[in-house]
């Protein structure tokens, strides 16, 4: 079931975002009297259809194979590699037969709709939910570097309060593309000390590897919420609401302290001194050979704040977000080419994305996925590879600049080369998930 739910929004998502981009195309393309053939989610490949129905002169459909889907436009070299049709004399209602900057127009019609629909969906969810962030005053006991964090040099309790100088407001700021994906310098205090841990470019493989909650979290007290039944807990008497403040003597206020005293005595018996109706006690218990008690913590969190926006100020907010994740995207495909990323750490086909939105539906995460994977479409369509709408676009402009259209048999090549290219790289995309989900397990 939980497969089943992932692939539904996954296939969900695709179908919205694909028909929107093509829709994009298809607009531009009417507006000029361009004549529109076919209209397909998903590519229709060797002319065979799952549906297909005819109006006004146009195809729409569903083909079955789910790498997309396209608009064939009358006189354009394209997916379809229709060269019968571009064999004949140019006609008016033909993209070949308009201006240059009106195809450019129908080429970039499908990247302007994305990133229209990623900014209205930040928009809508601002209006809706506003920003929940948690101050970085709230949080009091410093953080807790992960294996990432701890690589860098952070310790837990270090506090750090300006990036780069400029003073930090927001926590989630600490964890966020502009700290990450820029040469960013953490200005952290660690007890009377003040120094200065430089964030690697390289961090993005690590994050691909461990997560974002392998960086840094804020540190937290706890208490026991529920105990496990036959575990070490239960069997030293351990209730819901006791504090364990010291593990053989070594004094445990905060979670992340807790954890490290216990996995220092895996398979071994500690001595836990523990508060209870603010009375100590101390109890012996058993830790098992994974260092863990067996209970359930319920951590303090910092306090978290909300701002709501007005409808219109809801505006600027949400298109500062989207754009955001046009802008880091970009950048993380710069380190790519820089050799600074991976490419096997940063490519993920549709097994990754079904895997980011979950086994359960929560609408919030979904739309913002969809705003952000919005984005992300109208950016790789604008990369100049032959076959995406950057190639067409490519062309177009060193059209512009000769004074002259490119030969068709260049552009049939081309469409070709950028045809094996985009498959190789779905190949290797697929491929590279499919290893990251069985090493997982």
């Amino acid at each position: 079931m939980d497969v089943l739910i992932m692939a539904g929004q996954l296939i969900l998502v695709l179908s919205i975002l694909v028909i929107l981009h093509e829709f994009g195309h298809f607009l531009a393309a009417r507006a000029f009297g361009i004549k529109v053939e076919k209209f397909y989610l998903f590519f229709d490949a060797w002319n065979f259809s799952l549906f297909k129905f005819n109006y006004k002169g146009v195809e729409y459909g569903i083909g079955w194979l789910p790498l997309g889907g396209y608009v064939k436009i009358a006189g354009m070299i394209d997916e379809s590699m229709d060269t019968d049709q571009m064999a004949g004399p140019p006609q008016p209602w033909e993209f070949r037969s308009k201006p240059a900057w009106q195809r450019l127009i129908v080429m970039l019609g499908g990247i302007i709709v994305n990133i229209i629909v990623g900014i209205f969906i930040f928009w809508v969810l601002t209006i809706r939910y506003g920003e929940t962030f948690t101050p970085n005053s709230n949080v009091k006991y410093g953080i807790v570097p992960g294996k990432i964090g701890t690589k860098m040099g952070l310790k837990a309790g270090d506090k750090i309060n300006s990036v780069n100088g400029k003073t930090i407001v927001r926590f989630e700021d600490l964890i966020s593309s502009k700290v990450l994906l820029d040469k960013t310098v953490l200005n952290v205090q660690r007890g009377n000390q003040a120094l200065d841990v430089k964030i690697p470019p390289t961090v993005l493989n690590d994050l691909s590897d461990f997560g974002i909650d392998e960086f840094i979290t804020p540190r937290v007290k706890f208490a026991i919420d529920t105990v496990s039944l036959k575990s070490g807990a239960q069997n030293a008497g351990l209730k819901k609401g006791d504090s364990i403040i010291a593990v053989n003597g070594n004094t445990t206020p905060y979670f992340d302290q807790m954890q490290a005293q216990l996995r220092q005595n895996k398979n071994k018996q500690v001595q836990l001194t523990i508060k209870r109706d603010n009375q100590l006690q101390q109890v012996n218990a058993q830790i098992d050979k994974e260092g863990v008690l067996g209970f359930k913590p319920k951590v303090i969190l910092p306090k978290r704040e909300t701002i709501k926006y007005s409808f219109f100020a809801s505006l600027p907010v949400g298109a500062t977000k989207a754009w955001s994740m046009f802008t880091d995207n970009a950048k993380g495909i710069a380190k790519i080419f820089t050799g600074q990323v991976k490419a096997r750490k940063a490519i993920s086909s549709p097994i990754g994305i079904a895997v980011m939105f979950g086994s359960h539906v929560d609408w919030l995460r979904f739309w913002s996925l969809v705003g952000f994977l919005s984005m992300v479409l109208a950016l790789t369509n604008l990369l100049p590879i032959p076959g995406l709408d950057g190639g067409h676009t490519l062309f177009l402009i060193i059209e512009m600049i000769k004074g002259k259209p490119l030969s068709d048999k260049f552009l049939e090549r081309a469409q070709i080369v950028g045809f094996v290219l985009l498959i190789s790289l779905m190949v290797f995309a697929f491929g590279n998930d499919i290893v990251k989900q069985v090493m997982k397990k």
